[in-house]
């Protein structure tokens, strides 16, 4: 028949997990650092990595070749403004006069219009356009923008995307994106112009491109490369983490092993000393007794019972501090017995603690797993009495899809778990040492609850495995 816990029928309490178990720490079963799987993790961030600043060094690279591509432009637009327009310019360029006009005509179609370059454009101050390779332009005004104005105050070269939705730009439509690069020029007399040219961004975007693939191949090579020198390194390092963890398990195991042989010291010694000397002193208290009854002075017969009586507690008290440092019966009786015996020990304290265990085959599980079970029990129990003065605490061990799973229930005060793992009272670290125990053996470890809800601690054991 199943035993109701009492956390049943509590408010529904959030989980918190102490142990995620599985692969974070058994003991007794050494799990090195797998190399080839960490070192694949590894590989593939660094891989991730490469990615994303390829990515970016190839973006960057692109929009700086583009730029420099820009300024290509610009610098081409300064010498034929310096040695192929600002030569031939008259003063007679202002007022289209004829002769002014074919000697710049002339010296544009021949050295400046191509394949790349295909419009000029003269202006004047006012906006109107003084000379083009298309006539069609010539006289009429249209009106500089702020950027052309300031050219002509402070001489520069400027270079930007021409808007061919512009009335000045109706010609150029039909002929693709093109870049339109704009400075000052100078009559013989002084008068500054604003010569513009207009290229074909194609020769712009093939400049770029030549110039941001160079960019691009040295990054990924270098990338690369500093990955291929990292790889023996990262290697190494893993290798030694490997080796380190090893010889962390061992030394734990064997610091486990040196306690477990220490408390069997203890316990025997307590046992085969202390113990039997005890109870052969409370048979002699007895005894004596019994003899100063019958003689001349029965009154000191009382104190010589009460002395005998307080042996046999202290006796008791040593045997049940013996079960918790050593259970035998954990060893020579199985999980059942050393449970039974743990939980027997409260009910003289008034704490009806309750058992819900399995059939006798259900509840064998393997010597490190039912040590880990009967240490968290005896700490869950330790706390439920000490700490959360409990009256009732049920005990129960079940298996689920062939997984051990032990709960432990009880009706205390309850405490806030987040807070007493992040800063336990001092002296109590109960909480923690569950945590580490769980740790140790792979298990996963939770707990449920919540000041004045009680207490519900569930232990859910490592799968065991075919060797």
């Amino acid at each position: 028949m199943s035993v109701v816990l009492p956390a049943d029928e509590r408010p529904d309490v959030p989980w918190t997990v102490l142990s995620q178990g599985g692969e974070d720490g058994a003991v007794g079963a050494q799990r090195p650092v797998r190399t080839w799987r960490v070192f694949g993790q590894v590989v593939a961030a660094a891989t991730v990595v490469l990615v994303l600043v390829a990515l970016l060094g190839v973006a960057a690279s692109r929009r700086i070749a583009e730029q420099e591509s820009v300024n290509d432009a610009a610098r081409r637009t300064d010498l034929v403004a310096d040695a192929v327009v600002q030569p031939v310019l008259l003063d007679g360029i202002v007022t289209s006069d004829p002769a002014a006009v074919a000697a710049l005509d002339t010296v544009v179609r021949e050295h400046v219009l191509d394949d790349d370059v295909v419009r000029v454009k003269l202006w004047d101050a006012d906006g109107r356009i003084v000379y083009s390779d298309e006539p069609r332009l010539v006289g009429r005004t249209f009106g500089l923008g702020a950027d052309e104005r300031a050219v002509l105050v402070r001489p520069t070269t400027e270079a930007d995307v021409s808007d061919l939705d512009e009335p000045e730009n109706e010609f150029e439509r039909g002929q693709g994106k093109l870049l339109e690069v704009y400075r000052p020029v100078w009559t013989p007399d002084g008068t500054v112009l604003l010569l513009e040219t207009y290229s074909r961004y194609d020769a712009v975007t093939e400049r770029s491109t030549a110039i941001w693939r160079g960019f691009a191949g040295i990054t990924l090579t270098s990338l690369l490369l500093l990955v291929v020198l990292m790889l023996p390194v990262l290697w190494t390092l893993l290798d030694r983490l490997r080796r380190g963890q090893q010889q962390r398990e061992v030394l734990l195991q064997r610091a486990i092993d040196a306690s477990d042989q220490e408390r069997r010291r203890i316990a025997a010694t307590l046992h085969d000393g202390v113990v039997q000397e005890l109870a052969a002193s409370s048979f002699a208290l007895a005894g004596t007794a019994d003899r100063v009854e019958r003689s001349a002075a029965p009154e000191l017969a009382e104190p010589v019972r009460e002395a005998a009586a307080t042996v046999r507690a202290s006796i008791r008290g040593l045997r049940s501090l013996l079960v918790d440092i050593y259970p035998a019966s954990l060893r020579d009786s199985g999980l059942r017995a050393a449970l039974g015996d743990l939980v027997g020990g409260l009910a003289s304290r008034g704490v009806d603690v309750r058992l819900d265990l399995p059939a006798d085959d259900e509840v064998r599980l393997p010597p490190e797993q039912e040590r880990l079970v009967y240490r968290v029990a005896q700490e869950t129990l330790r706390n439920a009495v000490t700490h959360a003065q409990a009256r009732t605490v049920v005990v129960r061990l079940a298996r689920h899809a062939g997984v051990a799973v032990l709960e432990v229930v009880d009706d205390g005060l309850g405490f806030d778990a987040p807070t007493v793992l992040a800063a336990p009272a001092e002296g109590h670290f109960g909480l923690r040492l569950l945590r580490d125990v769980a740790v140790a053996g792979g298990a996963r470890l939770e707990v449920a609850t919540a000041p004045g809800a009680g207490c519900r601690w569930r232990l859910t054991l490592p799968k065991e495995t075919d060797d």
